[in-house]
């Protein structure tokens, strides 16, 4: 159960820096494009889980 819990928080903080690099880049580039926009949705889905994940894990490690 430890390894899924390290293994999610090592997930939440990737996801949340691939968002934090990725998200201000894709607002501010010139081009609307609705596929960069919905990468960044679907990024911000993956993130909720991951955060629900870990603290559903936590719970159960503590």
């Amino acid at each position: 159960m430890l390894f899924l819990f390290q293994l999610a928080v090592f997930g939440l903080i990737g996801v949340s820096f691939l968002l934090v690099i990725g998200v201000p880049v894709v607002l501010a580039s010139p081009s609307n494009s609705g596929t960069l926009k919905q990468t960044v949705v679907s990024g911000l889905g993956v993130w909720l889980l991951l955060v629900f994940l870990v603290g559903i894990l936590n719970s159960f490690v503590v």
